[in-house]
């Protein structure tokens, strides 16, 4: 086999030249890490970008927590006979408001008023057999004196009438065991509230402790109990202890809001949902809040002091974390920022100086250092503005940086 030897062409030099010139441009990195860099700034000479602006205020910011709730009674009993036996009187009617110690029901009472009847007869007659008693004791002592009869007899009428006033005392035990039996024929109230269903009528046969007669449920004053995040528990207990949490319930429809107090935090967290379980008091004088229904509850857990607020809408989320951007010279400088809380349409950040302009309405159309002009805003947006009470609130503790 021959090689023949290379021969110098110089078209094909500057081909390879070319391709060697084109690998090294810059032009020709495609790649994602040479895209994936900062936001590129405006080039030179763009149209500046109509924006409307806000300022960011220094204010107390209440952190306010908002969840859904249920209205349960303090109290609701139960009420069951003590005893066995046919209804004779209803002195009641369904959805009556009663007090402690009301008549409710009247059962049938003739066994035992014969049984108190029979124990009476029986101390009375155990009473007159003590009375005799004593009178063989006062002769035997007398005789005694006398020397007619010895000590022993003496002795003996004392035993009797120790025994007979021994009798006596059980008698009058059975009489207030049997009073008591008597009593239970009358069924009371064992507490103040509304009644409920009344599923007994005169003639019906009850069971001691085990047929239900009628239900007392409390309405004044009424709890509402909800569920907080665990990481409002420290609030919640700090608020307990001072008893300074304002709990706002809001009626159903809108139809007003009641203000009440926090009253309990449960002694465990439950592991399912990581929440902890809360109830707020309320006076119910009017019956707004009736057992079982639903309202949104507002607890302010919190107030962050002298926090930075802006509107929560000037706040734009990127794959690098939360920024806004502020008019500094008339361009748009890009701001990392981090949330503390949000209140409503407000919220509490980090990275923005009081006092400082931020860009509002136009933000989506911005590059770093865009050129701003301001036009004026047809609803001007307030950070100053508090919060109202039953906005949505929530503590961003785990915020990208």
């Amino acid at each position: 086999m021959t090689f023949q030897p290379f021969k110098y062409h110089p078209a094909l030099s500057a081909g390879i030249a070319l391709v060697l010139l084109s690998a090294c441009s810059p032009q020709a990195d495609n790649t994602p890490s040479a895209k994936a860099t900062a936001p590129v700034a405006a080039p030179a000479n763009v149209p500046p970008v109509s924006v409307t602006m806000v300022d960011a205020v220094k204010q107390d910011l209440p952190v306010v927590i908002s969840a859904i709730g249920s209205a349960t009674p303090v109290a609701s009993v139960d009420v069951k006979a003590q005893l066995s036996g046919l209804v004779s009187v209803v002195h009641v009617r369904e959805g009556q408001f009663v007090k402690a110690g009301d008549l409710l029901f009247t059962l049938d009472a003739r066994a035992d008023e014969a049984n108190v009847a029979k124990v009476k007869a029986q101390l009375l007659k155990d009473e007159a057999g003590l009375a005799d008693a004593r009178r063989q004791l006062a002769r035997s002592r007398d005789l005694l004196a006398q020397n007619f009869v010895s000590q022993g007899a003496v002795d003996t009428s004392q035993t009797l009438v120790d025994s007979q006033v021994a009798t006596v005392a059980a008698d009058q035990a059975a009489l207030d065991a049997a009073k008591v039996s008597l009593s239970y024929t009358r069924v009371i109230a064992p507490g103040t509230g509304r009644l409920g269903v009344i599923p007994v009528f005169p003639g019906t046969a009850v069971q001691a402790n085990v047929t239900p007669m009628v239900t007392i449920t409390q309405l004044d004053p009424i709890d509402v109990s909800f569920n907080l995040p665990q990481r409002f528990l420290n609030d919640a207990l700090s608020a307990l202890q001072t008893g300074s949490a304002v709990v706002t319930a809001t009626l159903p429809e809108n139809k007003g809001q009641l203000k009440g107090r926090l009253s309990f935090v449960d002694n465990t967290v439950d592991l399912a949902t990581g929440t902890v379980k809360v109830k707020a008091r309320y006076d119910n004088k009017e019956s707004k809040l009736w057992p079982g229904a639903f309202v949104n509850v507002a607890l302010t857990a919190s107030v962050l002091q002298d926090a930075v607020v802006i509107p929560t809408a000037t706040i734009i989320q990127t794959a690098r974390g939360t920024i806004v951007y502020v008019a500094e010279n008339g361009k748009a400088v890009l701001r990392p920022v981090k949330t503390l809380a949000t209140q409503g349409e407000n919220a509490a950040v980090s990275g923005v100086q009081a006092g400082e302009r931020v860009v509002f309405d136009g933000r989506q159309n911005l590059r770093p250092d865009s050129p701003l002009v301001e036009r004026q805003a047809t609803a001007p947006a307030k950070a100053a503005a508090p919060a109202a009470p039953a906005g949505a609130a929530d503590k961003d503790a785990k915020s990208k940086p």
